[in-house]
């Protein structure tokens, strides 16, 4: 009998060993910045959305793509947008449970692409510089302070680093001076396989707007499909440099044709389309979420005021109270 009993219990072991667990991932949500404080109560919603995850988003300010001085940590910004109101947004996260990127942003004036941000002269180029590295050690010092897991030094600035290769490399050994976690950058989409310096850094980060569909309404198939074009080249770069890939940032607006250029924020664009949504956020989890190469996302965005955000007449990215938020909750339990 003792030996029946053992010979079961060694079938279920071989059973449970050759049945993998799913992959704990950064299931993360975009934190936007607000004019107040938070409370438990902001928290509760990103908790029960089962992530794991914030990316925290102090601002700095340039008035035109050729302008050099970052204006930061003001009292004109908003509270979330500062220092001290991202503190307090992590500490009160964080006593929830929840782990944090730091992820410092600039706004171009009229919204203007980062990428495009670019010097006419060296004097101006070196005055970027220092005018960026204030910004970006300041922060870093909060994430140090703050004991935060990750922290991002820059999002899509291609042209900056494009112009000043050896800036960023030298950047990145000063970050690592006063800050013992993890590094990433945010790159655009397209912008990845030109990202000189990830060598140095620990995790391959992509804001991942990918074109996916020119249909009104794809369904999932049609954006797994989508992304066949592109997760060969984004595995593949993966390995090829050894480091896992995190998306930085993820996700699509609820409107017609959300696939084709699924990082346009045109406020004239009005359609509605809660399902192109749903499926595209259902499709990414499905093609990346169960990859070892694979380091999990924040979605793009999620306002601290849960209640009032989103909900189905309105058809800007986040998924507060739409069915794509129903998609990440199930994804991000899963993979929590």
């Amino acid at each position: 009998m003792r030996c029946f009993f053992s010979s079961i219990l060694v079938l279920i072991l071989i059973g449970c060993a050759s049945a993998p667990l799913p992959l704990k991932k950064m299931n993360g949500v975009s934190f936007v910045a607000s004019r107040d404080t938070i409370s438990q109560q902001h928290v509760q919603p990103v908790v029960q959305l089962n992530a794991n995850y914030a990316a925290i988003m102090p601002f700095g300010f340039i008035k035109e793509l050729e302008h050099p001085e970052i204006i930061h940590n003001t009292e004109r910004q908003w509270y979330g947008e500062t220092r001290s109101g991202a503190k307090q947004y992590i500490e009160t996260l964080k006593s929830e449970g929840i782990k944090i990127m730091i992820k410092p942003q600039i706004w171009v004036w009229r919204g203007e692409f980062t990428g495009l941000i670019k010097m006419n002269t060296e004097e101006d180029w070196k005055t970027l510089e220092t005018s960026y590295t204030d910004f970006i050690l300041e922060y870093a010092a909060l994430a140090e302070e703050t004991n935060s897991e990750l922290f991002c030094i820059g999002t899509e600035l291609e042209n900056f680093i494009a112009a000043r290769p050896e800036f960023w490399k030298g950047l990145i050994t000063k970050v690592r001076e006063i800050y013992n976690g993890k590094l990433t950058y945010a790159s655009n989409w397209d912008e990845y396989k030109r990202t000189p310096f990830w060598k140095e850094i620990d995790y391959i980060g992509i804001d991942a707007y990918f074109p996916l569909s020119d249909k009104q309404a794809p369904t999932v198939k049609d954006y797994i499909e989508g992304w066949s074009k592109h997760k060969p080249q984004i595995e593949a770069w993966s390995k090829q440099l050894n480091k896992p890939i995190l998306f930085t940032e993820y996700g699509y607006r609820n409107m017609d044709y959300a696939g084709r250029e699924p990082w346009l924020s045109d406020h004239k664009i009005k359609t509605l389309n809660l399902e192109a949504q749903a499926n595209a956020t259902e499709a990414l989890f499905e093609v990346f979420w169960h990859e070892p190469w694979f380091a999990g996302g924040f979605v793009w965005k999620w306002f601290h005021n849960y209640e009032n955000s989103g909900g189905q007449g309105d058809n800007q990215f986040t998924p507060q109270n739409k069915p794509a938020e129903e998609v990440i909750r199930t994804y991000y339990k899963t993979y929590k």
